[in-house]
């Protein structure tokens, strides 16, 4: 099974069920970066807010993120130039920037132990085939202000052409942050819910949130759940994809603190190191795909061992987790009101997830509170950008249209139980309706529709995880059906055939 360092290592939160129902000026959906922040800064000014989340705090993206901070992007600050201006990218920067220094100043104030520390950010080419993305994105940082070095050899075992240094940037650990930050939110303003996962919004004259032992009856709503729950025009803009991360104890020599960032290496794209009491990890992430759409899941966490072991001297892989993230179609994230009135969204952050979170929080305080805020044009999540989105658009839609094809009669994985082994999923043709089947290791069978509850595509197994993933727009359930995230509300549709064989 998986496993976060972040939420193994962080202490555990301990908020209760919401077993009743209330009313408030302000329901946040969604306990990681961004809902937390959110409900902090909200309480703080005065409004009374209700935070649900559906496991523990921290227990989903943010638990699962790579725990770094950094003004830069995945995408590079160049390509947001190309694609939009320099003002644009400037803006980004100084954002994100800001954000950082929040982290900061939070985890300064109330002594939040979650080992934040100001790191070096580095990207490198270990070739002359990618140099001249070192070359452009070093224009760009000097554009920015950024304090940018050219460098020729990394203080890593790593092959080296070309490397540009960004100092100032940050590390911790996301999970231990968020319930940290949870503590000394003022609870006469902001209650906490976990285990509460919300299964059903209703629009109404206000809005009421339905979980299975309570309601709570919101005047508005911000879904801070990493893309937006239930069906929206928007999700036609947002492109889900899945990175994983291993982390293993260093055995001998050292990892010097950074942020690494590879230019060209499928399966080590970022490295960086960790320490917790006297034991040191190094983390190293990469492998990029589609939600749903690979037929080797497992492969991805074999090979990040594989260059692990390649570059240093670790012991057995102690943690294997993944992340899911959601691509901008014109590469700046959506925060802000959405075209349902008094719903407010924070999605399409892409992998830079912890940074744009607590962005995303600062945005809808100023926003809900009626001040100004020099980043809401930016972000805001009603643009209107069809040049800037086109190409992703219409590449990444017909990749959607092609999943539904799956529905077509006779394609299906497996013809009879028999062939479904112990710890396996597979999509089987049962009276002419596509079954999601997975037979547990005692080799009892659980059968559940293939059909995806948010917008009816067939779910894909992943055998890394054990779980059915919606390879349409992004939804994840459990191997027993359950929801594990995205944007559907309910879990897949049980089927009547209880045998073991």
């Amino acid at each position: 099974m998986t496993r976060s360092i972040w939420k193994s290592t962080a202490t555990k939160s301990n908020f209760p069920v919401l077993s009743e129902n209330l009313e408030t000026e302000i329901a946040i959906v969604g306990g990681g970066i961004t809902g937390i922040t959110a409900a902090y800064l909200l309480a703080r000014s005065g409004k009374k807010v209700v935070l649900l989340e559906a496991g523990a705090l921290g227990g989903g993206t943010t638990g699962d993120s790579t725990g770094n901070l950094y003004a830069m992007v995945d995408k590079r600050l160049h390509h947001i130039q190309s694609k939009w201006d320099k003002e644009t990218a400037s803006k980004v920067a100084q954002s994100r920037a800001q954000a950082v220094n929040l982290v900061e100043e939070l985890v300064n104030r109330y002594e939040i132990d979650c080992s934040f520390k100001r790191v070096p950010w580095y990207l490198f080419s270990e070739t002359e085939k990618k140099d001249k993305t070192i070359e452009k994105e070093i224009e760009a940082a000097k554009d920015y202000g950024l304090p940018i070095e050219e460098l020729h050899e990394l203080p890593i075992p790593v092959k080296v052409s070309t490397a540009i240094k960004v100092e100032n940037q940050a590390q911790f650990n996301p999970a231990a942050f968020v319930r940290g930050l949870a503590e000394q939110i003022d609870s006469a303003n902001c209650r906490i819910f976990e285990n509460s996962e919300v299964h059903h919004i209703e629009k109404k004259e206000e809005l009421v949130l339905s979980t299975s032992s309570g309601t709570v009856t919101a005047k508005k709503i911000i879904l801070a759940t990493h893309t937006p729950k239930g069906i929206y025009g928007l999700q036609t803009a947002l492109y889900p994809y899945r990175e994983y991360a291993i982390a293993a104890r260093l055995k001998s020599g050292d990892f010097p603190d950074g942020i690494y960032w590879d230019t060209e290496a499928d399966f080590h794209t970022s490295m960086r190191t960790y320490s917790k009491g006297s034991d040191n990890y190094v983390l190293v992430l990469g492998g990029h795909h589609k939600v749903g759409q690979e037929d080797d899941y497992s492969r991805f966490f074999d090979k990040l061992d594989e260059n692990a072991r390649r570059y240093f001297d670790v012991e057995e892989i102690e943690y294997r987790w993944s992340a899911q993230h959601y691509k901008p179609a014109d590469g700046l994230p959506y925060i802000g009101e959405s075209t349902d009135d008094n719903i407010y969204l924070a999605t399409g952050f892409s992998t830079d997830g912890l940074t744009y979170g607590v962005l995303a929080a600062m945005i809808l305080d100023d926003q809900l509170n009626g001040r100004e805020n020099a980043w809401r044009d930016l972000y805001k999540a009603s643009r209107f950008t069809p040049v800037k989105s086109a190409k992703n658009f219409i590449k990444e839609n017909i990749n959607v249209a092609k999943q539904y094809l799956k529905d077509l009669p006779g394609k299906a994985e497996v013809d009879s139980l028999e062939e479904i082994g112990p710890g396996q999923g597979k999509v089987m043709e049962i009276e002419r309706e596509k079954w999601a089947v997975y037979r547990d290791d005692k080799g009892e069978l659980h059968c559940q529709s293939a059909v995806c509850t948010h917008m009816d595509c067939i779910v894909d197994w992943n055998d890394a995880e054990r779980s059915w993933d919606c390879p349409c727009h992004g939804s994840r359930f459990k191997a027993t059906g359950e929801v594990i995230e995205g944007p559907a509300f309910s879990p897949l549709d049980k089927r009547n055939l209880n045998k073991k064989e």
